[in-house]
């Protein structure tokens, strides 16, 4: 297994995942339940997604080298231009989840679930995750965005409000952005030479 695909897919889907409205979801889903049950449904979803993702990214890797490469190329393209989209008009803000007030541990977590895992769908991190599944093994791929994801729900349960004070929710967009913009870059050049 590659720690250097584990740790690269680590860091970009971190990074892309921070100003992601399932963490803000995270984030206002434990002001309304207990966070250890907040974190469990989320995680279970995340999960979910990642697999979804894969499998995703594995049937990309049946197409031709140069095709793949060039498919590859274009979505990390359209992710850094949907992220820098994002960054331009301040920040990521999406809109607060209608979720009531259950009594119920397990519901609690059955709508954490529902909320990550319907919220997750087609995100610019599932479309990466499938991507770097297409192109590298998919084993450190998916241990590296699920822990990325798992990361991302329990900092935003724990105090996502107190990060976004020390760093600027801009920076974290745009160093997504350009990570994306050179793994595009990769991917062209490889489908080209």
């Amino acid at each position: 297994m590659s720690f250097a695909v584990l740790a690269t897919t680590f860091a970009l889907i971190f990074l892309s995942e921070l100003p992601d409205k399932t963490a803000l979801a995270s984030l206002v889903l434990a002001t309304r339940y207990p966070g250890r049950y907040v974190f469990i449904g989320a995680a279970a979803g995340f999960t979910v997604q990642v697999a979804i993702a894969v499998a995703a990214g594995s049937l990309l890797a049946l197409l031709p080298h140069r095709a793949l490469e060039g498919v590859v190329a274009a979505l990390f393209l359209i992710g850094a231009g949907l992220m820098l989209w994002q960054s331009r008009d301040g920040a990521a803000q999406e809109e607060e989840p209608e979720v009531k007030q259950v009594s119920s541990p397990w519901r609690a977590t059955l709508v954490s679930f529902s909320v990550i895992t319907v919220a997750e769908f087609g995100d610019l991190t599932q479309i990466v995750t499938a991507n770097l599944a297409a192109k590298y093994d998919w084993l450190p791929v998916a241990i590296g965005a699920v822990l990325a994801l798992w990361a991302v729900a329990a900092i935003a349960i724990l105090g996502g409000q107190a990060l976004l004070r020390v760093v600027p929710l801009k920076f974290v967009i745009r160093a997504a952005a350009a990570i994306m913009l050179a793994l595009a870059g990769f991917s062209l050049y490889s489908a080209l030479a």
